[in-house]
């Protein structure tokens, strides 16, 4: 008889929330494994008794067959002293102290509970809470760590005695699905409309339909959040969401009921439909058709539509019953983060929905949808979310200390780091109100409580003005400030370890500079925590400050003034104040200077929301007939710095003989063209042949395919972020890498 060998196996990675432990045990069934499995903090633990070769069979097993939403990483083996179990057991979870920990985001309805849904024999048919070991809400739901009932926001839901069977029955697809519920046991809907209240799953449903066909709002209360939700073929009901949030212009999403009804709507490859039905079912910006039967007001004058589909039961039976494609925006007050609370939902949120959907399952925690454009070819981040975030990523290095950087003042997203690992969290949002500034906090103080580190450090941007500098200081903790576009190179730098010296060229709105003025157009070259700045663009002063980011007529006016033009549409005391330099920081902002050029052309002189010029200025360049590259002139300035002028581009900006679109296409032309002279001169100079791409102006796909393209033809290796936000959501990240790289 062959001898018997005793294991224990310890698998760190993507293992808990995902069906892990019954996975084991399954596995342990099929190859005679005797011993047990539990969750050890952030990691699975097994004791396994068997053959050699049962043993190593096992072993192969665990990680070639993992479940799909897993991600194991290496197998930790040590022989172990046999306890001789008589069979194979899953045990309680033990709580340790050097945590391990890996977050589980997340998981839309999978397609086995999405067919018990939608099958009238089945005990949950119809339950807007099915979920199982492969999906459902996990990062929204969790109070502590290690995964278990009691540490998530259904431990108030005691288990009926079917699901308990299932619970417990290591051969059921939802043993030790931590979320588990029925009809008899979980969580129901309330329907809330005026002064009626229905209560019941079905009469909240049914109610809704009739609210959302008769052109009304309604208020969804989802996974991570709330979502403001209407017919998204009705003219009137999304002028009415416009004109209530007050939102005039900026995109809405639009949630549709599956592939097919996407391909009704927007223009998708069978690669981007793969991505956006991938389990974070992203909003993904697409194409749209221009027989949609959509209203106009969803993007208007846009080429691009937001598109989703259902990733929860709730929302799979919504769009079901409705029929049709909905606006599914953000639950939340303009720039703040998505509202969670059935209360204050239904208070702060009165004024925008007519009626709304509330749930008594707790949500923890915000997370709001995560967004990607495909660019070159790729789907690239433009904000993490709920099924992306936490956001785990792995450092080249290990720190010295704990660290928690907090990103930038828009787009804001923090992230903690200690030893090897990082992990971003889902979108904050703006930092202008004090309900964003709690949800920092409360985000903060969550990820060190989860991920048990606490840090030492805080990381921050250099600008004094960022909504969360009181934070910081009240926090007691040493603060350490890094340049922003420093930590936008450097967060693309660590995607492209192959790479070890960079020509990075960061272009996006403002960041605060090494000499105190607004950066937005620098080339750097070096590495990380070695960035030297290499090029920019002639620098011009911002009448008003940051008031330009929102009235692109201001750098329009800048860029004439400048070159000693009349700007007739600015009042003259402006005009003094800037002379004399009055609230007039000066500026190299590329976005700024798409500001301008949106303004010039008469596309865009009044923003309702932030990049709104740049956006319908890329729109209509896509119209164009007959455009071409300007030649801007590039001189080194007296400190060695390549400076391109933006000068010839106004007389072509203003001229009114040619149309709009082509003056459009011949500025992202232009800009391209600059930036490749811009890199050949920096190769001239330093051999370096490797460009990254990185800053809120890259999410400009006409601009970075065509900066690509004739980066390319000069021979050069072009970079550009796919993992993490190349806008300043991934400022966080780039703070981490750029802190780390000055510390080795």
């Amino acid at each position: 008889m062959p001898e018997r060998v005793t294991q224990r196996i310890t698998i760190s990675g993507r293992v808990q929330g995902v069906g892990f432990r019954p996975f084991v045990y399954r596995l342990a069934q099929q190859h005679q494994i005797k011993g047990w499995v539990r969750n050890v903090n952030g990691a699975v633990e097994i004791q396994a008794e068997g053959e050699p070769g049962q043993l190593q069979h096992f072993s192969d097993a665990l990680l070639n067959e993992a479940p799909p939403l897993s991600a194991p990483g290496p197998l930790a083996v040590m022989a172990s002293q046999p306890e001789h179990a008589e069979a194979f057991s899953i045990l309680d979870s033990l709580a340790g102290t050097a945590a391990d920990i890996h977050l589980p985001a997340d998981g839309f309805v999978c397609a086995d509970c999405l067919t018990e849904l939608h099958d009238p024999a089945n005990r949950r048919h119809r339950y807007p809470f099915i979920n199982c070991t492969q999906c459902g809400p996990r990062y929204t739901l969790i109070t502590a760590l290690p995964y278990d009932r009691p540490n998530t926001s259904m431990r108030d839901f005691a288990l009926c005695p079917d699901c308990r069977r299932e619970y417990e029955n290591p051969l059921d697809r939802r043993f030790h699905a931590e979320p588990i519920a029925c009809p008899v046991c979980g969580p129901h809907l309330q329907f809330v409309m005026g002064d009626e209240t229905l209560e019941g799953d079905e009469a909240t449903l049914a109610a809704a339909v009739t609210a959302l066909r008769a052109g009304k709002i309604v208020a969804v209360k989802g996974i991570g959040g709330y979502h403001l939700m209407c017919d998204a073929t009705n003219d009137t009901a999304v002028a009415m969401l416009r004109e209530r949030k007050p939102r005039p212009a900026k995109p809405l999403a639009v949630m549709v009921r599956d592939i097919n009804a996407l391909h009704a709507v927007v223009h998708i490859a069978p690669e981007q439909e793969n991505f956006i039905a991938s389990p974070a079912r992203p909003i993904v910006l697409l194409p749209k058709r221009s027989e949609a039967k959509l209203s106009s007001l969803i993007a208007p004058s846009l080429a691009e539509i937001g598109c989703l589909l259902p990733y929860s039961p709730l929302h799979a039976m919504l769009l079901s019953d409705f029929g049709g494609p909905l606006v599914a925006t953000s639950g939340n007050l303009s720039g703040e983060p998505v509202l969670t609370d059935n209360h204050e939902a239904q208070t702060r949120l009165s004024h925008l929905a007519d009626a709304f959907i509330h749930h008594n399952r707790p949500i923890v925690r915000p997370a709001d949808d995560p967004v990607y454009r495909v660019v070159a070819g790729k789907p690239r981040p433009l904000r993490v979310g709920r099924g992306i975030a936490p956001l785990e990523l792995e450092l080249p290095v290990s720190l010295s200390e704990p660290v928690l950087a907090l990103g930038s003042h828009m787009k804001n997203t923090i992230c903690l780091a200690w030893g090897n690992c990082a992990v971003i969290s889902p979108h904050i949002g703006e930092l202008d109100s004090l309900r964003s500034l709690d949800t920092l906090a409360q985000v903060v103080a969550d990820l060190q409580t989860l991920y048990q580190v606490q840090a030492t450090r805080l990381l921050a941007d250099h600008h004094p003005g960022y909504g969360y500098r009181r934070y910081a200081r009240d926090s007691g903790l040493q603060i350490t400030e890094i340049w922003h576009h420093h930590a936008h190179a450097s967060a693309l730098a660590w995607e492209f370890p192959e790479v070890h010296e960079w020509i990075v060229f960061a272009w996006d709105g403002v960041g605060l500079g090494e000499d105190r003025t607004l950066w937005g157009g620098e080339a750097f070259t070096g590495a990380p925590g070695y960035w030297q700045r290499a090029a920019s663009l002639r620098p011009f002063h911002l009448p008003g400050g940051e008031k330009a980011g929102r009235e692109p007529w201001r750098a329009a006016a800048a860029l004439l003034w400048e070159t000693g033009q009349p700007a007739p549409f600015a009042p003259e005391p402006l005009h003094q104040a800037w002379s004399h330099k009055l609230n007039s920081p000066a500026s190299s902002s590329v976005g700024r200077l798409f500001d301008a050029a949106a303004a010039l052309c008469g596309v865009c002189t009044h923003a309702s929301f932030e990049s709104e010029g740049p956006m319908h200025l890329e729109a209509i360049a896509a119209m164009h007939t007959n455009a071409h590259a300007l030649a801007l002139p590039l001189e080194r300035d007296a400190v060695g710095i390549w400076r391109t002028d933006w000068a010839p581009l106004l007389p072509m900006l203003t001229d009114d003989n040619q149309s709009v679109a082509d003056r459009a296409a011949s500025f992202h032309l232009s800009l391209s063209q600059a930036l490749v002279d811009q890199a050949l001169q920096l190769r001239a100079q330093t051999g370096i042949q490797s460009v990254g791409l990185t800053g809120g102006v890259f999410q400009n796909r006409l601009l970075a395919e065509a900066v690509i393209e004739r980066l390319e033809a000069a021979g050069f290796a072009v970079h550009l972020p796919q993992r993490v936000p190349v806008n300043d959501a991934g400022l966080s990240f780039g703070q981490v890498i750029e802190f780390l790289s000055t510390t080795i």
